[in-house]
């Protein structure tokens, strides 16, 4: 392990079951495997960023997971695993955490960096946020869900357990960099239901 003063772990998020919407998003922006509902996957993001490659590597050489995302930055490093198998991934987070010589414990807890809830969105708003927006569309008329969270793949959990709470769109995500970001559209008792969440 390195020198533990330069490594962060920074996110260890593991999704139990992956919901309908976030696997279709996550599927469409992809670059590895693209998970599929019902499947359980792990996330987990450090610092510096290179040390995604080894942790990589040791993970799909130890445990039949497939690698749906591996992004780094100069900053932050991020990968994302999954199976049907829910004793895969759990593995395969052990097989992180024993490669690190870090307990779970070390991850940084989740913080919302910023929330914002917009009721009854001008139809001109929806179709400018549409243009830069890789799920669900965005109509005039609903309510509209703005979270970021800090560290980034944080943020991938939250959209998940807001889509078990309640009918809500998944418009859009982000959970690479400083902050993750998500969009979520419906009604104003479905958003603030899936914020809560």
């Amino acid at each position: 392990m390195a020198d533990e003063a330069q490594f962060q772990l920074r996110a260890y998020c593991h999704l139990d079951r992956i919901q309908p919407q976030f696997a279709a998003f996550i599927g469409a922006v992809a670059a590895g495997s693209p998970p599929i509902e019902g499947m359980s996957c792990l996330y987990v993001e450090m610092a510096p960023g290179n040390w995604v490659f080894r942790i990589v590597d040791k993970v799909l050489k130890s445990v039949d997971v497939q690698p749906g995302a591996q992004l780094v930055e100069r900053q932050f490093g991020m990968f994302e695993v999954h199976s049907f198998s829910q004793a895969d991934v759990l593995r395969a987070g052990e097989v992180v955490l024993e490669s690190l010589e870090l307990p779970m414990t070390a991850r940084l807890a989740p913080k919302i960096a910023s929330e914002q809830i917009i009721t009854n969105i001008h139809p001109s708003q929806a179709q400018v946020l549409n243009r830069n927006n890789r799920g669900t569309m965005i109509e005039g008329g609903q309510t509209m869900l703005v979270m970021e969270c800090e560290p980034a793949a944080y943020i991938n959990l939250a959209a998940n357990e807001a889509e078990k709470a309640a009918p809500v769109m998944l418009n859009h995500l982000s959970s690479v960099g400083v902050f993750g970001r998500m969009w979520m559209s419906g009604t104003e008792s479905d958003v603030q239901a899936a914020r809560d969440a």
